[in-house]
């Protein structure tokens, strides 16, 4: 279950670090924007990358949030892959995102194959500093 805490950062224009599991078994770690919907940690990405098929393969999946100019305020999210988004919606997604992010209406970068948003379960939620 996602904390205030973590909502709040999944919201802002923080940015996350993302962990995925290569076929190898090695750590890819990328830096991605991210959102929540209060239940799901969401991502959006393409899939074509790697980070994508790693999710396929591999639903286990760490997000790390870190407030933007405070390396000490973090949530850290341990999960596994519960759905994915394709099509319209994840299109709307992505710009909703580059509003938050960039502050334009429209995602400005040439989509290659196809946008799908990622939900992440959470299965452990830690943040920093705790609460209480």
């Amino acid at each position: 279950m996602l904390d205030e805490k973590t909502i709040e950062l999944a919201k802002g224009s923080h940015f996350a670090v993302v962990g995925t599991t290569m076929e190898d078994g090695s750590i890819q770690v990328h830096p991605m924007w991210c959102d929540t919907d209060g239940e799901y940690i969401i991502v959006n990405t393409e899939i074509h990358r790697p980070k994508f098929k790693n999710m396929q393969r591999s639903p286990n999946i760490t997000v790390l949030i870190q407030e933007t100019g405070n390396n000490w305020s973090w949530s850290e999210v341990r999960g596994k892959v519960a759905g994915i988004v394709t099509g319209d919606e994840a299109r709307a997604h992505i710009d909703a995102l580059a509003k938050t992010y960039m502050g334009v209406d429209e995602y400005p970068n040439p989509i290659q194959t196809e946008r799908v948003m990622v939900k992440i379960k959470p299965e452990r939620v830690m943040t920093f500093p705790p609460a209480g």
